[in-house]
């Protein structure tokens, strides 16, 4: 189908008020949607179903799935100029709130006290910022996003029940192919300026070696002939981060996607380390509800060349539609070296990618 045509597609659904999703993956070509043929709320209770699924942060909450069974699938190549957005290339302007700053460096300092008190070795803490617009629709953010983010997994999704949200996420929760495993750990962020030969301080390298090492150690017992890659720099968009990737081979009998899905979501690289202790104290001081931000979302069992196919993704630099205003959530995560000043300019410059494609 050509995207003209996909995206009269897509219109249409949101004009009728049905769920839809539309998707590119990092480095693809591709437009990939499902577009649901009536406004159930389909709710995830087993793993073995097929279709697009959108989670929550918490995981004690539903995941929703546009079901495969229920929904019209369509693919689009993207040609060279159809996508030739026009950007703004300044610099853009910010207010930023004076108690909202205040606020969010108040809890990183509470998050470090804790963990020099031994409540947890890392916590990631967030926060969200409202941003207004007019004239710029879910469609026209989500071209920007494919424009701007080659390297990232770049969806709008929406269903009435919910709402609309979009982002542009850098991070693969996991992917698997039959018994083929892969993963990543992510973490560290600093501007990406000219290079990707940067240095990296104690504090990011601490911090990637904790999630590395959590999700090596949390996998062995399920996770066959499991490697793991060097660590590097690892552009996506306009920041950098360090990266390692984890691939391996699935125990048979000993492993299916929902067991890996419960072992790694959520991460340390959205929530902390130990788990269950950095989890209650984001519960207990965010003060907020991410919904979906730093939940996970993508393709769970779609038939590819004979066998299935997961791909998902932790759903970071990500907004939400509301009304006439875009709801941008960013976070970054603590560790006892971290600076309150310097983790607040880091949730500045990650809300300041996705501010960028609503101008």
């Amino acid at each position: 189908m050509d995207i003209s045509s996909l995206y009269m597609k897509i219109q249409s659904q949101w004009d009728r008020e049905l769920p839809f999703v539309i998707y590119r993956k990092s480095g693809e070509k591709e437009l990939h949607s499902f577009l649901q043929n009536n406004n159930e709320l389909y709710k995830v209770d087993s793993y073995d179903t097929t279709g697009f699924v959108f989670a929550p942060f918490d995981n004690r909450d539903d995941t929703i799935l546009i079901s495969a069974e229920n929904s019209e699938y369509y693919r689009s190549v993207i040609s060279e100029t159809e996508f030739e957005v026009q950007h703004n290339k300044q610099s853009i302007s910010i207010d930023i709130d004076d108690n909202e700053k205040e606020a969010h460096l108040k809890l990183v300092r509470k998050g470090i006290e804790a963990i020099t008190q031994g409540s947890f070795k890392k916590v990631v803490l967030s926060r969200k910022e409202e941003m207004h617009f007019s004239d710029i629709t879910p469609l026209v953010v989500f071209q920007k996003l494919i424009d701007s983010y080659p390297n990232a997994f770049v969806y709008c999704w929406y269903h009435p029940a919910i709402g609309i949200w979009l982002g542009a996420t850098p991070e693969t929760l996991v992917t698997i192919k039959g018994d083929q495993f892969f993963t990543m750990s992510l973490a560290g962020t600093q501007p990406h300026v000219d290079s990707l030969e940067v240095k990296w301080g104690a504090k990011e390298i601490e911090e990637q070696a904790i999630v590395t090492d959590y999700v090596m150690n949390r996998l062995s017992s399920k996770v066959d002939s499991l490697e793991k890659s060097g660590t590097y720099t690892h552009k996506a968009g306009t920041l950098l981060h360090l990266r390692t990737d984890i691939k391996g081979t699935l125990i048979p009998n000993n492993s299916n996607i929902e067991d890996i899905i419960k072992t790694l979501h959520p991460t340390p690289a959205v929530c902390g380390l130990p788990k269950e202790e950095a989890l209650s104290f984001i519960m207990k001081n965010e003060l907020y509800d991410r919904k979906y931000y730093t939940g996970f979302l993508g393709e769970l069992n779609i038939v590819k060349n004979g066998h299935r196919e997961s791909n998902l993704f932790v759903n970071l630099r990500c907004m939400e539609f509301v009304s006439k205003k875009a709801l941008i959530y960013a976070g970054g995560g603590i560790t006892k070296d971290s600076i309150p000043e310097n983790e607040w300019e880091e949730t500045v410059r990650k809300t300041e990618t996705m501010k960028k494609v609503l101008h």
